[in-house]
Parts: structure tokens; sequence; C-alpha cells
């Protein structure tokens, strides 16, 4: 395994656009502005600010003009919009979205149930979005959910995930994520597809998204970096998880894996103190607890007084 820990971890932080797609309680618009102006000043150089979906859809997120205008742009810091087809695309172009995220499944059932199109007819839809954004300076990820299982199928064929990573790439899209929208994959799984996938793309253009639904995300974020990713999605707090997967809780939580990075000497360039502040304001926003553990315990280096009596 390659265990080289000096090269940066790059976070692109997720939780107001995954983080909060499934929030029951409905979030202000200037309160997801001023969440997206906070992650800015916290060291990401990546943040998914939003999606264009329809508003039937995903209600939470019926805001993405108002907020993509609304927030403070720090230089260096590339705001991503998710969107689903061209129409969504246009929308993000014209809110300043610095790069558009499309999705489809590996999974044919899961691709129909999230976004009611067969995996052929979501490659037609980006093949206009790739035409409309030909010229302009938006960049383009292609991002394969339920690459590493499916809730209605089952296990993924890894040369399924391969020929859309070629399909993305003959596209035009300058990058690819690999998502585990499900929580199903493991770390030796992630290795060996990693690895692989690394033979035809640049670790620069390649994200992995884990979800925690099993208890294993930050272990896959390991074996990942070990096989060689370098950046990967996480949510403030764990916030997250697919309306469209049974069981599927948030996604690895930022915080979390900052302080991992940060007690293995993996540099990340985020403010891990003042990214707990924030998460710590996530109960009051959204009424209800994080799954996060480093807010609540504190770092390892946030020490205590010995009880009274004792020493």
């Amino acid at each position: 395994m390659i265990s080289d820990y000096s090269q940066r971890l790059i976070v692109q932080e997720v939780a107001p656009r995954d983080g909060l797609q499934i929030e029951p309680t409905w979030v202000e618009t200037t309160d997801k502005i001023k969440l997206i102006d906070q992650l800015s000043l916290a060291g990401f150089s990546r943040i998914e600010a939003g999606s264009f979906v329809s508003p039937k859809a995903i209600p939470a997120l019926r805001d993405g003009e108002q907020v993509f205008q609304g927030i403070t742009r720090r230089q260096g810091v590339v705001y991503v919009a998710l969107i689903p087809n061209l129409k969504g695309a246009q929308r993000a172009l014209q809110a300043g979205a610095d790069e558009l995220n499309l999705v489809l499944s590996a999974s044919q059932s899961h691709n129909q149930a999230n976004m009611r199109m067969t995996r052929e007819q979501s490659l037609a839809a980006f093949a206009e979005v790739v035409a409309l954004a030909r010229g302009s300076a938006v960049s383009l990820n292609g991002t394969v959910a339920t690459t590493f299982g499916c809730p209605f199928e089952g296990p993924i064929d890894e040369g399924l995930v391969m020929r859309l990573v070629d399909i993305y790439q003959s596209l035009g899209m300058q990058g690819v994520t690999l998502a585990d929208t499900t929580g199903m994959a493991n770390p030796r799984q992630v290795y060996r597809l990693v690895r692989r996938v690394l033979e035809q793309l640049p670790a620069a253009a390649l994200t992995l998204h884990f979800h925690n639904t099993r208890g294993l995300g930050l272990s896959n974020v390991l074996a990942a970096y070990e096989a060689g990713a370098r950046r990967f999605d996480a949510a403030l707090g764990g916030l997250g998880g697919c309306p469209f997967a049974p069981g599927a809780s948030g996604n690895i939580c930022t915080e979390d894996l900052v302080n991992l990075c940060e007690e293995m000497g993996i540099d990340t360039g985020i403010d891990l103190p003042r990214l707990l502040d924030l998460s710590r304001t996530l109960p009051s926003l959204l009424g209800h607890e994080m799954p996060g553990q480093v807010a609540k315990a504190g770092r390892n280096c946030d020490l205590h007084p010995l009880p009274p009596g004792i020493g």
C-alpha cells in the first residue's frame, strides 16, 4: 500500500447541498448564505453550494439562484452546483456557478428512482450540458452514484463503473466522482477500484464521496487515500443522505475527517477549531443533534482538569 501522508488531502464541503437536501426543517436563504460564507473562511478550496433540480423534487434547495447570487465569493474557492439536466445547467450558469456536477447512477434501478430516467437518457442529457458549457469558464464534473453497491440491485460491476468513467472522459468532463451513495463500500473494495481508476485519471481529477451508513466512511477514506486519491466530499456535522436510498444516513463528517488528518499529519489547509465552532451551531439551526463525533468529544489536545481531590 502507498503510505506517503505528506500529500495534501482536499476536502470538498457538501453540507449546503447534500447535507441540507433532506432536512425537514426549512433553512432560510440568508442562513444558507451565512453558512457558505463561514465555510469559505475556514480554508476550503471547494464548496458544493447548492443544486438546481426541480423545486418539486427537492424543495429544501429551491432557492439555488438566491444562494449563489448572495454568497461572498472568496478568491481560490470553487463554488459547485449539482445539476440534473440542461434546464438546471442553464439556471446554474446564470447564477454564476464555477463548476457543474452531473450525476447518474451505475445502478439502472437507482437512476430511475433518483432521476426518473434510464442511464442512457441521463447520458444523452449530459451531452446537451457539455455542449452548453463549451466555450465558457465553467468546469464539469461527472458523478457515478452507487459506484460501490445499490440497495435495489446489490453489487455493481466494476467494469460498468470503468465504462462510465470512459464515457465521462469522452464527453469532455474535467472531473469524476465515485460516490458510495448508500454506504455499501468497504476499504478493500475501495482500494482496488481507486487504483484501477487512477490508471486512466490523474488524482487531481478524481473525487471520492462516502456515506457513513454502516460506519466505514473514514476507513474508506484512508483506503482511497492510500490508493492515491486526494480529494473527498464531506459534510459539516455529518449531515445528509440520499432521499432515494432506503436507510442511508449522512455523509462522512467534515470535522471528523479533518481531525483524523490532523492526528495523522495529513495536511488539509482547513481551520479545525473554526470548523468545530461552526458545526456546533447546526443543532440550533436544524433542530436536532448531529452525528459527528469530534464536535461532541473535542480534539485529543483539548485536555480536561483532574476531578476534585485528585492530583
